[in-house]
């Protein structure tokens, strides 16, 4: 029976079972192996190991230079000089990683001591905190929508949200609807900002509050005569009124809740 051992780049034989002959050990030679039996290629030792939390590094560089639709397993593979499989050891995924990116970005926003008498206000700070964390990072914002982020620090972020809703008197069951709302509000407009921000700085906005009134007044009486007012305000002042408008809104639930108990 015979047993082959591939050594180094070359190879050797071996035999086992049926004794060789001297004459013949002393002129066997290594023999080439086929190039499809070449052992795998080790990687430089000079690189640092592939690590999970070298390719969320590495993808959130790529984000923050080129944006999400750039943050692929083949596009962070190149980033970090590596082929594209190696990922797939660390991650199960472009779904995964871009959950992974998020979740790294978030943990960047800061989650003060809770306040519950001041409860309006720490919803406005962890609203611009959030709006600031988001536009550092382009399009970061989209990859919030149509998906429940359930990192470590988006759970941490949930549960200092949901714990100063539930301290500020929002009923139980309303706590997820509540949180989703404020979350969807952030995460959209700082999306929308990202969309449009090419456009607002080429005057779009003028160049619509001029259609809106050279409309026939007939036909349109309430846009063309308020056309001036329907797109003041610059994004700041808008995200102020949107966060005003949510806070009302839950300052209504919870009085609603304290009359029914």
């Amino acid at each position: 029976m015979l047993l082959f051992r591939l050594t180094g780049a070359g190879a050797t034989v071996e035999t086992t079972g049926t004794p060789v002959s001297a004459e013949a050990e002393q002129t066997q030679t290594p023999v080439p192996a086929p190039p499809w039996w070449q052992p795998k290629r080790r990687g430089d030792a000079s690189k640092a190991p592939l690590t999970r939390d070298a390719i969320v590094e590495a993808a959130v560089k790529l984000l923050e230079r080129e944006g999400v639709d750039a943050v692929s397993m083949r596009g962070v593979a190149a980033e970090l000089g590596t082929a594209a499989g190696s990922l797939y050891w660390h991650l199960r995924g472009k779904d995964e990683l871009l959950m992974l990116v998020y979740d790294r970005v978030m943990g960047e926003v800061h989650l003060p001591p809770h306040d519950p008498e001041h409860w309006q206000q720490q919803l406005r700070d962890l609203g611009h905190a959030t709006r600031r964390v988001l536009r550092r990072h382009r399009d970061l914002a989209r990859l919030a929508l149509g998906r429940i982020p359930t990192g470590p620090n988006m759970v941490r972020l949930m549960e200092w949200l949901l714990t100063l809703l539930r301290r500020a008197g929002v009923p139980d069951e309303r706590l997820g609807h509540v949180g989703d709302h404020y979350g969807q509000f952030v995460a959209a407009y700082v999306y929308e900002e990202t969309l449009h921000q090419g456009a607002i700085e080429a005057g779009a906005p003028a160049a619509v509050q001029e259609y809106f009134a050279s409309l026939p007044p007939d036909a349109f009486p309430t846009l063309s005569q308020l056309a001036p007012l329907v797109l003041a305000g610059d994004a700041d002042e808008r995200f102020d009124f949107g966060l005003d408008l949510l806070i009302g809104g839950i300052e209504r639930l919870i009085e609603r809740a304290r009359q029914q108990r």
